[in-house]
């Protein structure tokens, strides 16, 4: 049986040969499916090009950290895969320490360092079971839209 992710990866390698055979894993931005249409929109629009995890969150999933030239399938709120993103930068560094300069390339409310900071606080303190802390490593990542449906 061919999955929704099959096809689209399929579809992905017609036009982008140099991709892998295997898929990449799929996930969605954000915690709900309001945040993941908004922020694969934002993507789509070429307005967001970076993203922040928390580190302790990969840890207590025992989850790898992004690398540089990871690909991953984005999905959209109903888990359709929509895009394919390669990740082209990572830094970690205590949350109290993102650059303005990442919080605009995430491309979310008004593009500041204070509301990215408002909104992330607001989000690990609600989401991460580790909770928010302002020194908490954070993973920043760049990446870049390979793909889209």
């Amino acid at each position: 049986m061919v999955t929704a992710i099959d096809a689209f990866w399929s579809a992905a390698r017609a036009e982008h040969p140099e991709l892998p055979e295997t898929p990449p894993e799929g996930w969605a931005f954000g915690a709900t499916p309001e945040h993941a249409d908004g922020l694969l929109a934002l993507v789509l629009a070429g307005t967001k090009t970076g993203t922040a995890s928390s580190l302790r969150d990969y840890e207590n999933e025992q989850e790898p950290v992004p690398a540089v030239g990871d690909l991953s399938i984005i999905l959209d709120g109903a888990e359709a895969p929509r895009a394919v993103l390669r990740t082209t930068e990572i830094q970690i560094v205590p949350f109290d320490q993102v650059s303005a300069e990442h919080a605009f390339a995430e491309g979310e409310g008004d593009r500041t360092l204070k509301d990215w900071r408002e909104v992330h606080e607001r989000f690990w303190g609600e989401y991460s079971e580790p909770g928010f802390a302002a020194d908490m490593p954070v993973v920043c990542e760049r990446f870049e839209l390979v793909f889209h449906d």
